[in-house]
Order: structure tokens, then sequence, then C-alpha cells
């Protein structure tokens, strides 16, 4: 109830940026066409559990915001459960109970809670598979796992992890330091092999998707995205980096993690003439190993480098901290609440860098601020063709992802950089509004993610861009602000075109009920 609770006023949001591209319209496709591989948008290969999961829902309560969010929350609060049942089998109750809490108000836990994305379902999943795994439920860990890798394909990560560790975990340690760390069984290795078998029901999904697609992993651009443009040395180690960050650092993580780091400095307390215990060296080795497999592994595919990719591995670091405080502090109890406070406080706080606006509540200004933005556009000028990016340019024609009533004509570019804002000015006649809006969260001046040189090697290896102020952009569209609001790091403006007057825009009172976006294409390209 408590997670519902934290998330009241967000569950009749619209839809947010990957939710509105991808999540939703696939699931949508699904249930009005019982299709697994969406038509209205191309298909990434990402398996179907999610999105049969929305589907499912919205066939019995119906197509809205607040069932998909609701639907998300209840996935969120599996994910929790699953949370502290691994905890309380690997340390007790109160370090699971801390444990908890924390995975539940870190901010990219939180905002991602009521998100329709496929990161913290296969989390969840996750969970649960790890605490079979440790309980020596060795099928019931199968099956989670499969579970996790029909959710999300990168999933399949922690099985395979926990396979590599059971068969070479031994060879590399060598016999003294195995007992420790390692189950030595022949049985155990034997066994190990189990954890192969969640790959089957992943390559079956693969195989029908090739069967109806032709490709194994997704359309050919995403393939690229996310997988060739990506393997660059140089790239894979400042990811690397970005991993680590996200895994022990990022929005106020870091203070737990250096609370932790410094307890380590004090020896265990002693309760009943008995030390307080560890978790168990085993089970640390499978938390550690699964760790490293995500880190490493989302270093070297993952075209945008989200944290919310890393969720299955961050409450696992939690965990292990949280036990670290347990075990060597007397008032860890308050530690842990000073770590959940600084967790509330950057659901609101943007950090002096660039971040994803899904990672906290920044993702709530986004949708608001377009939500007035292009209420405006849909008022005053429902006939008009309107230049914009995406995702904006899905909001304004897709009227299912909550936006507008009616689908607006739209001219789409790729971003609103200084080269492709030019070459739209060269095509000005194609449009006669600019919906212009800041495609990612702005540091304040000054700050770590306005270095020259830091910025360089985003553009070289990361795909960045810098939008140009509305302003600037309106004068070299030879447009007007008609409407603009900013708020937190973003904003949203509307631009009409000098030449047009309000009124030829506007039209009759009806307009058609579907509208094909057009996109300039490589006449918007540098």
């Amino acid at each position: 109830m408590g997670i519902f609770l934290l998330h009241a006023r967000l569950l009749r949001l619209p839809y947010f940026w990957d939710e509105a591209g991808y999540y939703v319209p696939a699931a949508r496709d699904l249930l009005l066409t019982g299709s697994l591989i969406p038509h209205s948008t191309l298909s990434n290969a990402h398996p179907p559990l999610v999105m049969a999961w929305l589907a499912l829902c919205w066939r019995f309560s119906g197509y809205t915001p607040v069932v998909t969010r609701t639907a998300m929350l209840l996935i969120a609060a599996f994910a929790l459960l699953g949370i502290f049942r691994l905890a309380e089998r690997a340390a007790n109750r109160p370090i699971a109970a801390a444990t908890t809490v924390c995975s539940a108000l870190y901010p990219v836990f939180f905002a991602q809670s009521s998100l329709a994305h496929l990161d913290l379902a296969a989390a969840a999943l996750t969970f649960w598979g790890l605490a079979a795994y440790i309980d020596d439920r060795r099928l019931g860990a199968v099956v989670w796992f499969s579970l996790a890798a029909l959710a999300k394909e990168t999933a399949i990560l922690a099985p395979l992890a926990l396979f590599a560790w059971e068969l070479l975990g031994p060879l590399l340690l060598g016999r003294d330091r195995s007992d420790k760390w390692c189950r030595r069984a022949e049985s155990d290795k034997r066994r190990a092999f189990l954890l192969l078998l969640p790959l089957a029901p992943l390559s079956l999904w693969f195989a029908y998707h090739c069967q109806r697609t032709g490709y194994v992993f997704g359309n050919p651009e995403f393939f690229r995205y996310n997988v060739e443009a990506t393997l660059n040395p140089t790239r894979i180690l400042l990811t690397l980096l970005m991993r680590l960050w996200q895994s022990v650092g990022y929005l106020h993580l870091l203070v737990l993690t250096v609370a932790g780091a410094l307890a380590m400095k004090c020896a265990p307390l002693v309760d009943a003439e008995e030390e307080r215990p560890r978790i168990r060296l085993p089970v640390q080795a499978a938390f550690a190993v699964v760790i490293a497999a995500y880190i490493v592994a989302m270093a070297v595919v993952g075209g945008a480098v989200l944290a919310r990719y890393m969720l299955p591995v961050v409450p696992l670091v939690i965990l292990i901290w949280v036990s670290t405080l347990w075990r060597r502090l007397r008032r860890w109890r308050e530690v842990v609440a000073v770590v959940c406070v600084m967790f509330v406080t950057g659901w609101f706080w943007n950090p002096p860098y660039g971040f994803a606006m899904e990672d906290n509540l920044a993702y709530r200004d986004y949708i608001e601020l377009h939500q007035l933005a292009e209420d405006f556009v849909e008022a005053r000028y429902p006939m008009a063709r309107v230049l914009t990016a995406w995702p904006a340019s899905d909001e304004i024609s897709r009227p299912f992802l909550g936006y507008v009533s009616r689908p607006l004509r739209v001219v789409r570019l790729e971003d609103f950089s200084l080269e492709q804002v030019l070459a739209a000015a060269e095509a000005r006649s194609t449009f006669e509004v600019a919906l212009l809006f800041s495609t990612k969260y702005e540091p304040p001046p000054l700050s770590l993610g306005t270095w020259p040189a830091w910025e360089r090697i985003k553009m070289r290896l990361f795909g960045y861009h810098r939008d140009l102020p509305p302003e600037t952009a309106a004068q070299i569209l030879g447009g007007r602000i008609v409407f603009s609001q900013k708020r937190n790091g973003q904003w949203v403006a509307v631009v009409v075109m000098e030449r047009v007057v309000d009124a030829e825009l506007r039209g009759p009172a009806g307009i058609p009920e579907t509208l094909q976006a057009t996109s300039l294409g490589s006449r918007l390209s540098p």
C-alpha cells in the first residue's frame, strides 16, 4: 500500500519517452491484434512478458494511464517483496526491512516503479531467482530466471554469471579459498548446467521473432545503436566507469557506499558473546559475480547508458552495505535513516551533471511541460503542420498516448541542434508551427556536465548534441515564440512562423481522425 500512496499523484500522467515510443504501442498492438510482434512501431525484439501483462490489465480494467501505472506498481511491489525475501534469506529480517525501504526510496527505483519499462520487472524476477538460488532450490531458480529473461533479454546475465562461477570459481581460487567461497561437490557441478536452461525460452522467442520479422535482435537501426556503435574500446572504458558509478554512487547512493566503507574500519559487534554474522561468503560471491556481469555487459552493449539497466543489481549493493552497517555499527538504523532522507531528496534534486530525466521526478516535469505546450498547440493551431522532434512527434500524432484529443500533422526533425534547425529553416515552407523542447536535462553552468572536454567526448562517442535555446531556434526558423515554459533545467516553447496568420491555422472545428506524420528525412540531416 505504501508504494501506491507514494505514487498517487503520478498515476494519471500520460506516457513518457520510451513508454510512448515503444512499450505502450507494442502492448497496445498486442491488446488490439493479439500479435506479439508490434506493427505500430519497429520491433526491438524485446521479449513480450511485460507487454502481455499490460495488455491483460487493459483487457479487464480499461486502457488508461491509471491502469498502466497501477499494473507497473504491482510489479514494483512484487520486486520489493523479492528484495525482502532475498535479504532475509541472505542475512536477517532487520537487514531485509532496511534494504527493502532503501531500495523503494532509491530515486531510480522510485521513478521506474510506475513507468512502463521492462527493467524493473526483470529485476523483480531476478531477485526471486536469486532467493531460490541461495536456498538451493535449483529448479525454482531456473523458473524465475527464465521468466526474468522473458521480461528482458539482459536478465539472462544472472544465471549465466552464476553458471560460470560455479564451474570456474574453484579453478580460479584454488582448493583452500574455494572451500570458503564456492561449492565443491561434484553434484553441484552437474547441477550448474541447470542454470543454462533459462536460455531455452529466450532462444525460442528470438527464433520466433526472426521467423516473423527476419531479424533476430531487433530492427537493424536498433541493433546498430545498441551493439555495433558501442564496440569502441574508449567508449567501453568510459561506460564501464559510468556503470560503476551507477552501481555505487549515483543519485546519493554514494552516501550509503561511503558509510559502509567507513563502517568496515570498525570491528564487528558482539551480541551474546558472539560476533554479528556476515552474509555467508558463497552468497556474497554469488552477488558479486552477478553485479560484475551486469557492470561489464552493460558497458559493452546499450546505446543509452541508462541507470535503469542496473536495477537488477543496485539492490544487491544496498543489501551488502546495509548488512555491513548492521554488523559493525550500534547506530546503524540512524545511518540508514539518513540514507533514506538523501534518497527522497534525490527524487526532487537534480545532480550537477547530465542525467536521464527518467531517473527521478524530472520525468514528471517533462510530461507536465509537454502537456501545457501541446494543449496550447491543439487549441490554437489544430490545422497546422507542426515541426518537432521525437518523442513529441509521437505525442501529438498519437492521441492514445494521452497528450492530445486528435492527431496533429507532424513534420519531424532529429533534434534541436544547430545543424538540424538550420536544415529545417531551409524547408520552412513545409510547416507553420514549431514545437521546441529540451531533449535532455540541462545542468547549471560551470557544473560537471558542462565541461567542454567532456561534451566533446560525449559528442564523439555517445551521440550527444546541444539543443539550441528556444530564442535562438525561433530566430533561425524565422518565427516568434507564442508560448514558453521552463522548469528545473527543462524548457518547452511554441514558435509560429512570421508569415503565418493565426486564423489560417485554426481552421474548422473538426479535423481528420488520422493524419500521417511527415518526416523531412535527409532534408533535415546535416
